[in-house]
Order: structure tokens, then sequence, then C-alpha cells
């Protein structure tokens, strides 16, 4: 196993959340476009932005992967030749692609171009890897339903020359590698397209025919249940023993997550990949970097599939998330013994917050006195966005956060 190729791979819904990826520490970001998306809520990139989001990141170093990875019907054939040919003038790294048509079509327009096979095709089996790497696909994307061992034994199998990607982290679907029907039997936005509603994550009742209106619980309380919600993926603590398995990729949800969880989480991941590297048979993770994930909003973790049935992994009380901190302003530069920041969250004087930087982990610190953009002393910063300066005796770099437990 060459621990020095491991990847981490984090979302980037838009230009603030991929800048938060890059200056976080990714390896490798994914995006979609306007069209042949998974995520239809998030901004998503035009096709000047995706430029401009490939050339930022290839000065990073960073890697871009596109999303293609709808189910496309038959009058979105067509278009495809255009998605192609603008992937290709942009520079992007690879497709994510789950569509058999698809990827012919791309082999066909684009033969170079390299091609991710989705976790929404649902590979399961050496077989299939075998079959999709004969395809011509440089990647796969597993299931969520495989256990670890279930993986190496696809790594045991398949040529060493196709990479195995694995999401580690966020929210999880409860149908069988996101191809749920749910949200477009009950409405008309299909999962499938980028549209999803999310009703594995409403409250649900029964009710028996004969008596109208009266409702019987699933049972958890009054309230009802959420007896299709899970819980969210967290995979930080075993990353060594994907890596054993043959997992090269470690994928992180969350393209409609904030530009403060990109941040925090993949900054996470991408200390505890840089120990993997250094200590790849004493994998140990320090308190600072296992508590960060739950630093953002989630919901209760757990292992999923990868340690076999997982027993622990649906939420029945509610669909809610359990958020602890707030972010609480940017930095944006650092000299002269002041930190320059924009607002994100109200905050006031005497707060002790913790500021994240890039790779380094948090300080704590007491704020003694802040002022407005016009030098005023201020007690509170309460307004959206707006600039504030606060004395500081360390200097941090750009992109730093501020945060604030709630």
């Amino acid at each position: 196993m060459n621990y020095n190729s491991l990847e981490v791979l984090a979302p980037a819904g838009d230009a603030e959340r991929l800048k938060a990826a890059v200056d976080y520490g990714a390896d490798a970001v994914y995006l979609g476009g306007k069209s042949f998306g998974m995520r239809a809520g998030p901004k998503n990139f035009t096709y000047d932005e995706l430029r401009s989001a490939v050339e930022f990141s290839h000065s990073r170093n960073v890697k871009v992967y596109l999303t293609c990875n709808t189910l496309p019907r038959n009058n979105e054939i067509p278009h495809f030749r255009q998605f192609i040919d603008e992937a290709v003038s942009c520079g992007v790294d690879a497709l994510i692609i789950a569509d058999l048509g698809l990827l012919s079509l791309t082999k066909k327009y684009a033969p170079d171009m390299e091609v991710h096979m989705s976790t929404q095709t649902g590979i399961v089996n050496y077989a299939s890897a075998n079959a999709l790497y004969n395809m011509g696909v440089k990647r796969i994307v597993v299931a969520r339903e495989l256990s670890i061992d279930e993986i190496a034994e696809i790594r045991a199998k398949t040529p060493a020359e196709l990479d195995i990607e694995a999401f580690v982290h966020g929210a999880m679907c409860m149908s069988f590698s996101g191809r749920c029907l749910l949200s477009q039997y009950l409405t008309n936005r299909d999962a499938n397209r980028g549209e999803c509603a999310q009703p594995c994550r409403w409250s649900y009742h029964l009710m028996e025919e004969t008596r109208p209106g009266e409702f019987f619980p699933v049972f958890e309380d009054e309230q009802g249940s959420y007896i299709l919600n899970a819980k969210d993926l967290c995979m930080i603590e075993h990353l060594d023993k994907l890596a054993e398995a043959g997992v090269t990729s470690f994928k992180i949800e969350g393209r409609a997550k904030s530009s403060y969880y990109v941040s925090v989480i993949t900054n996470a991941y991408r200390m505890a990949v840089d120990i993997l590297k250094q200590s790849p048979d004493d994998y140990h993770l320090p308190d600072m970097i296992r508590d960060e994930v739950f630093k953002v909003s989630h919901r209760n973790y757990c292992t999923g599939f990868f340690f076999g049935h997982p027993n622990d992994c649906q939420y029945y009380e509610n669909s809610g998330y359990i958020r602890e901190y707030d972010i609480a302003a940017v930095i944006e530069d650092c000299h002269d013994g002041m930190i320059f920041a924009t607002q994100r969250n109200c905050f006031s004087k005497g707060d002790n917050v913790e500021i994240l930087s890039p790779g380094a982990g948090f300080d704590t610190f007491i704020i003694e006195k802040m002022y407005d953009n016009d030098g005023n002393e201020i007690e509170n910063a309460n307004h959206a966005m707006m600039k504030i300066v606060i004395p500081c005796s360390k200097k941090y770099p750009a992109n730093s956060i501020i945060r604030i437990r709630k």
C-alpha cells in the first residue's frame, strides 16, 4: 500500500466552498455543473465559473472531478455532447458518472477523459469492478453498503491500476447506493436527478384504513417516529483500516453543506490522513482532531456498513442536527497586531472563541477589545457581514475561522 497516494476528496457546492476545501487541505474536490449532477440545491457552477474553479484548484495542485451522476432521461442525452465538450475545455481532471450510457458517450466524445464510476452505480463486487475497468473506468466509488472485508476482496481481485474511492463522512441515504424513489413518489422531485426532498427525514405515523383520522405511533413517542432517518457516517478514526483494504480516496459528503462545514471537516481529515501517512502501523488521532467532527452541524454518527450489519445507524427520535458551535467570523488579514475579519454570526466583547487555521488545529482566545471598520470600539459584532478589527498578538493566515460555542 502506497500511503503517499491517499487522497482527501472534499465537496464544493459553489466557489466559496471550493475555496474553503482547497484552503483547508483537500487533494481533490468534486463539484457539479448546471446539469447532469446529483445536487440541484447548491448553486453549482456555470461554464465560466467551472473554468475559473479549475484554474484556481490547479494553481494549488488540487484536482477537480465534475459530477454527471444523474440517471438522465431520453430528452437529456442530446445535450450531453455539449456538457462533455465544456468539461474538456475547462480542463477537469475526471468525470463522476453513474449511467452506462453516459460512460459510453464519454468514451466516444472524450476518449482521454478520466472516468470515475459513482456510488450510484451500485458497485458491490469485483466482477462489476473488472467489467467497468475493461470499459475504460479509472476509479470506482464503492457502494456504501459494503464492508471493509468486501472492499478488500474487490481490491485483491481487480487490477492495481483501478482506484477505489469510498465515502468516509457525511449524510447517508437510507436507500441502496442513493437510488431512492420516495421523493419522486411523494413530492414529484426525482432524487435520481438531484432533486431529493429528503422524505426519509420526515416523521411518520400509521393510520388504519377503516378508522380514518385515527393515528397510531410507529412507535417512538407522541411525536411519531423517524423510521427512515439515518445517522451520519464518520470514519475518521478508522482510515487506517480503509487504507489497508485498498481505499485510496477518502470522500467527504456535503455539496449542499456550508463553507464552514467544508472547512472544518476537510481540515480534520487532512490532518488525520497526514498522521496516517506518517504512522501507518500506529494510527491514533489526538483528541483535538477527533473532536473537530463534532464542531459542525451534524446528526449522531455511526460507521455505516463498514464493520458489518449496522445495528445502530438509524435514529428514531428526530431528524434534526446537533449544532454546538457557530462560525463567528472569517479572518481576511492579520497584521500590526490586529485581526481583520468579516462577521458571520453575532458575538461580543469578552467572548471566549476558538480560531481554526488550515492544517494547524485551533487556538482559544478571549476577545478583550474589538473595533468596527471606522476604528470605533464596539461591544458587539451584531450586523451581518460587518467588518471588524480585533487586537491579537498572534498572526493567523487568511480564511482562518473564528468560532464560538453556542
